[in-house]
């Protein structure tokens, strides 16, 4: 770790959200640049930094600094430099030299302790000298703050998370109640507010500290697909995690549930929610009652004849679940439909569009992700958007963290018809959001396939209402003769029902490579993906091959996976610009995947002026191609599969990932041309036949399989789901057979 001091002589770049920057200083002969978080730094200013040495392709050595302790200038000409620099708002070069001028040595004890003298200064008001006295001191408490939680080893880019929201009470407050650094809008997470409330000396069975615990345990239950957890699962999980008996749990729990931080079920006390799930959770179950219980706004006359009507138009001859499922759309007020690959499920959509638009209805489609979306409209022929579009994503008071969406009860969907496929990547917080949009009398049709994985997000929404056994549900099961042809969906059904995959046929799209070690999985994965798949089938190894693992580690996992495939599909040379962030290479032409939901990112239309924007929010799966990096400007440009290009800042590469290779759970909802899956080095957890199935069905013209066979006989035999802890299905059946609703 390099240890340095110098005077700051030149901001070069700085991110005012988070206090990126980028900067040189003087250290006696030598003239360093220094990258890192250090908000509010101000030329003239002396800095002692810690760190250590990188070297940037075009820049050449940097220090990345690690912490930094922060003293303001002495003489005259550095005070006149740190002021005009233009870190104090109120003050630029003018108004410095007249400060420096009238006060010297002194200014900053003035700034500080006396900024009413300010006034004294022509062209100074008496307001205008106490909003300066003001902006010093906020620099002054950001830096405060900084250097207080440097201290426990927290790096400064959170101190401008605890500066926003708590501004100058923000280390009392920390001091406290250090667990109010797990708060959503800071995030630094448990276990580091732990280390800090024990170095302060908070008792370890303190009620802050508990309480915090409890939190902590049921979010990271949320982060593994649950709505809830069993207070006989959450109290000694609690009491392990802090270190405290299960009484002293118990009692702070009770607690929580007697002030509402958190919720338990009255009919299932042993069930304790957050606060979000218990009420996304209720509310989606009585809005579907409500929305069940409404007739359609809007008859259909003449049925039979209709549906005539739209076989010969889609010139196509419906099967009898599909017309029994296009019946119930026209009859009902929601619909669920389920079904796997080949059954119809598209010229299913297709038919329900045509039936409603015959009759003067508007119809809306949406899915829960771009590529879904974009898959929607090239296949119904009718636009589909997100459900993040659909429901207009917004925020209160511009804060990215308080997001909100603008279609509610007050202003709904305008609509007669909606149509959501891909729906069992809804999760319980998505659902709440859509029904909230939905006014009842407007019919509601759900597509999805329900043996896939679940939604990433908490919930299994689509099994919940299909298992509820109260809802309108159509399964489609034959498989068109067209389907019939391919092994690929043959395949998906036989594994679907525990039997094992017929590889390796006269057939041109299905096949299995045996490798028993991972490491010749890669090779294999390398040699398909670069040389074999591109030959044969004249398919782009970039845009039409999609990597597929279980796992994210390992040598047939998606990092080692990623690097291989950009070292062979896209190797660095001449012209070909490239920015390295952390342990990944970012290179011009590289497949990439946002893998954090940005609501607030703004995007252009392809092919339209940079200036033009169309729209904001960059979603979690979305892919596409980095078309440009600017080193100079330090941003980064994607164009993504559904038209969207974005604008990347350097420091906003965390939401960024290669994508040659993406995990199974992240290609939900998406399909490609071909697909490679490794199935070599499986962990037991992951060795099941719902991931395997929703690997297979991901490909449209060819699959190929590599690795241990038997692995992917024991990930067919498989059939354990993961138990998802959520009261939907049951809530769905007591409110169905009770009909005992409270009101909204």
């Amino acid at each position: 770790m390099e240890q340095i001091e110098g005077i700051v002589e030149q901001i070069i770049y700085c991110n005012e959200n988070n206090g990126y920057t980028v900067c040189d200083i003087r250290a006696g002969r030598r003239l360093i640049t220094l990258v890192g978080y250090i908000p509010g730094l101000g030329i003239g200013e002396t800095i002692f930094v810690s760190g250590t040495w990188v070297v940037h392709q075009d820049y050449g050595k940097q220090l990345k600094v690690e912490s930094y302790e922060r003293r303001l200038p002495k003489t005259t000409d550095a005070i006149f430099k740190y002021l005009a620099s233009g870190v104090i708002k109120g003050i630029g070069e003018a108004t410095a030299k007249k400060i420096v001028d009238k006060f010297g040595d002194e200014t900053i004890h003035v700034l500080q302790f006396e900024p009413l003298k300010l006034s004294e200064i022509k062209g100074i008001s008496t307001g205008k000298a106490l909003r300066i006295g003001q902006a010093f001191m906020e620099q002054e408490q950001v830096r405060q703050v900084v250097m207080f939680l440097q201290s426990y080893g927290i790096s400064a880019n959170y101190a401008v998370k605890v500066w926003k929201k708590f501004g100058e009470q923000s280390i009392e407050e920390i001091k406290r109640n250090p667990y109010r650094l797990t708060d959503d809008d800071i995030n630094i997470g448990f276990r580091i507010a732990d280390r800090v409330a024990i170095s302060i000396g908070i008792d370890l069975c303190s009620k802050f500290r508990i309480q915090s615990g409890v939190q902590y345990a049921l979010s990271a239950a949320v982060q593994k697909g649950h709505v809830y957890l069993p207070a006989n699962i959450l109290i000694p999980y609690t009491a392990r995690l802090l270190g405290v008996n299960d009484e002293t749990a118990a009692e702070v729990l009770d607690g929580m549930i007697f002030e509402e931080s958190i919720y338990i079920e009255r009919s299932n006390p042993d069930r304790v929610y957050l606060s979000a799930f218990y009420k996304a959770e209720q509310y989606v179950c009585r809005k579907i009652y409500h929305v069940c219980s409404a007739e359609p706004k809007k008859k259909i006359y003449n049925l039979d004849e209709a549906l005539k009507e739209v076989e010969n138009e889609q010139h196509v001859t419906y099967a009898d679940k599909q017309l029994e499922a296009i019946r119930c759309s026209a009859s009902e007020s929601i619909l669920v439909v389920t079904g796997g690959p080949g059954t119809g499920k598209t010229t299913l959509i297709k038919g329900i569009i045509s039936l409603f638009k015959k009759q003067g209805m508007k119809v809306v489609l949406a899915a829960p992700t771009g590529r879904a979306a974009k898959r929607m409209t090239e296949a119904s022929g009718t636009e589909a958007k997100t459900i993040h579009r659909l429901l207009e994503v917004g925020y209160i008071d511009g804060d990215d963290s308080s997001r909100n969406f603008r279609k509610n009860e007050q202003d709904p969907i305008e609509a007669d018809v909606v149509i959501i496929d891909e729906a069992s990547m809804v999760d319980v917080l998505l659902m709440h959001a859509l029904l909230k949009a939905i006014v009842p009398g407007t019919r509601l049709v759900f597509v999805g396939d329900v043996d896939q994985l679940p939604s990433v997000g908490p919930g299994r929404v689509l099994s919940d209402m299909i298992d509820s056994g109260v809802l309108n549900v159509v399964r489609l099961d034959q498989i068109f003769r067209q389907a019939e042809e391919s092994s690929i969906v043959t395949n998906a059904h036989m594994i679907n029902k525990g039997k094992y995959p017929v590889i390796n046929t006269s057939g041109e799209d299905f096949f299995f490579i045996n490798k028993s070690l991972p490491q010749d999985t890669a090779e294999a994965i390398l040699e398909l993906c670069t040389s074999r798949i591109p030959e044969k089938f004249g398919l782009d190894p970039i845009r039409d091959i999609q990597v597929l693992s279980p796992m994210k580690k390992g040598l047939a996992g998606i990092f080692n996976l990623n690097a291989a495939l950009q070292g062979k599909l896209n190797p660095p040379r001449p012209g070909l610009a490239e920015k390295r962030y952390r342990d990944i290479v970012f290179r011009e032409n590289d497949r990439v995947m946002h893998i954090k939901n940005n609501y607030s990112l703004s995007w252009r239309n392809g092919g339209e002026k940079e200036s033009v924007i169309a729209g904001e929010g960059v979603f979690n799966g979305d892919m596409g191609i980095i078309q440009k990096i600017d080193v100079d400007n330090s941003f980064l440009t994607v164009s993504y599969d559904d038209g969207k290009v974005v604008e990347y800042d350097f420091d906003m590469l965390d939401q960024l990932e290669l994508a040659y290779a993406i995990t199974v759970h992240k290609s939900q909802g998406s399909e490609f041309p071909a697909v490679v899956i490794a199935l070599s080095g499986v962990p037991p957890m992951l060795a099941c036949r719902n991931l395997l199935y929703t690997a297979i069905t991901r490909a449209r013209q060819l699959v190929i399989l590599v690795g241990d066979i038997n692995i992917l006989k024991s990930m067919v035999d498989n059939n354990f789901e993961r138990e998802r802890f959520t009261g939907l299905k049951e809530k769905l059946c007591n409110i169905f057979t009770n009909q005992s609703l409270p009101e909204f």
